[in-house]
């Protein structure tokens, strides 16, 4: 009995289960779990249940974090559905806990983040029992979308479609089923090949019966710190679906549809930054509220991102310098 009682111990101490995961002060919603953080283990603890990985990054003071914790994770279905299906596991972006990837190698939390590329909170990867990222959810999704993403890991659809394929048959409700248009969107023909020295260039995809795309157009476009932002740049804007030929920034031939498939484009809106060289610089995949979309144009407009190339220390750093010229910030408003 002693013995059984030894062993009883032992699996309630090393296997992961709910406890207080939190980042900072904040406590997580108790579907996440703490574990060693030696990943392959997890991995292997989760298979046995017929689960998966699932990785969520966020950081202290993290507007969208508390958003998808206070909407998506309590919701009941897709608690179930987290519950069910995953091994949710959560880090701070910049935090130092030591992690262990599939690689054997141990990086601390923010280098883990480096290296997975992480580049804006929250930020959600699906793994498989191998440790192939097979889904990569970049920042706050509304629930409908947020439930949708997760079904991809949990039908097994990673050998029959592309997670951006998945998402573009997500249904959008209560949204214009136009697209809308702006004063400074390039006019046909598209030829976006840049030349040194020229503006860079912010490309625009959206699609219809797309809420946040509507939000953008409604309050990101009104803003006159975020046109004066956009000025800087050229800027185009295409349909997923659109079939419109244009010239790529580095100067191929192609279709908005085919270019969005390329681009691996799975949320709408998300902008892609090119430099004058015609390469991919930076991008948006997520929701945003002006702040960080604003910022985001600054980013790429002023070469900010040569120096820094994390997203999120400029924008700590922009904040800083707002708060000490006395300006009010709001992170949501």
């Amino acid at each position: 009995m002693r013995a059984l009682l030894l062993i009883a111990a032992l699996l309630f101490a090393t296997a992961p289960g709910p406890t207080l995961a939190q980042i900072g002060d904040e406590i997580l919603p108790p579907v996440f779990v703490e574990t060693l953080l030696e990943l392959p283990d997890d991995a292997a603890q989760a298979a046995k249940s017929g689960k998966r990985l699932l990785l969520y990054f966020g950081q202290v003071g993290c507007p969208y974090c508390k958003e998808l914790m206070q909407t998506s994770f309590t919701q009941k279905t897709i608690v179930d559905k987290t519950a069910k299906h995953f091994l949710p596991i959560a880090f701070n972006l910049f935090g130092d806990r030591e992690v262990t990837w599939f690689d054997g190698k141990v990086r601390s939390e923010k280098e883990f983040a480096k290296f997975l590329k992480v580049q804006f909170t929250p930020t959600v990867l699906l793994l498989d029992e191998k440790g192939n990222v097979i889904a990569r959810i970049n920042g706050y999704y509304p629930p409908h979308r947020f439930s949708a993403a997760l079904d991809y890991s949990v039908k097994r659809l990673e050998g029959k479609l592309s997670f951006a394929e998945h998402m573009q048959a997500v249904r959008h409700t209560g949204a214009s089923a136009a697209l809308h248009d702006q004063a400074f969107f390039i006019k046909p023909p598209f030829k976006l090949a840049r030349k040194p020295g020229g503006k860079p260039l912010a490309v625009l995809f959206e699609s219809r019966h797309c809420e946040p795309c509507d939000e953008l157009h409604q309050e990101g476009f009104k803003r006159d710190k975020t046109l004066a932002a956009i000025a800087m740049l050229d800027v185009a804007r295409f349909s997923l679906s659109g079939r419109e030929m244009l010239t790529t920034p580095d100067g191929r031939s192609t279709t908005a549809d085919a270019w969005g498939r390329e681009l691996k484009i799975s949320y709408t809106p998300s902008v892609v930054f090119f430099d004058d060289a015609g390469r991919e610089v930076f991008r948006i995949e997520a929701y945003v509220r002006p702040f960080h979309f604003t910022s985001s144009f600054e980013y790429v407009a002023s070469g900010a991102y040569r120096k820094e190339p994390e997203f999120q220390r400029f924008l700590q750093n922009k904040a800083e310098h707002m708060k000490h010229a006395g300006e009010k910030l709001d992170l949501w408003r």
